[in-house]
């Protein structure tokens, strides 16, 4: 699904009562995601380890 499609079902799929926070934030998170996707694809990632070295000091 390309990048627009999947914008305007993230916004449809809100409950009625939801605000604009709410589908920034929601888009916000699709974008980080799909932008994660494709660095794992091309081998842009770091193990499990590294990654709480380099979130120790949020974890404490």
């Amino acid at each position: 699904m390309i990048e627009k499609e999947q914008a305007i079902k993230a916004i449809k799929d809100l409950p009625q009562d939801a605000t604009i926070e709410d589908a920034m934030e929601k888009l916000y998170v699709l974008y980080k995601v799909d932008r994660g996707i494709k660095q794992a694809n091309k081998g842009q990632k770091i193990s499990q380890q590294e990654a709480k070295k380099r979130m120790e000091r949020w974890l404490k």
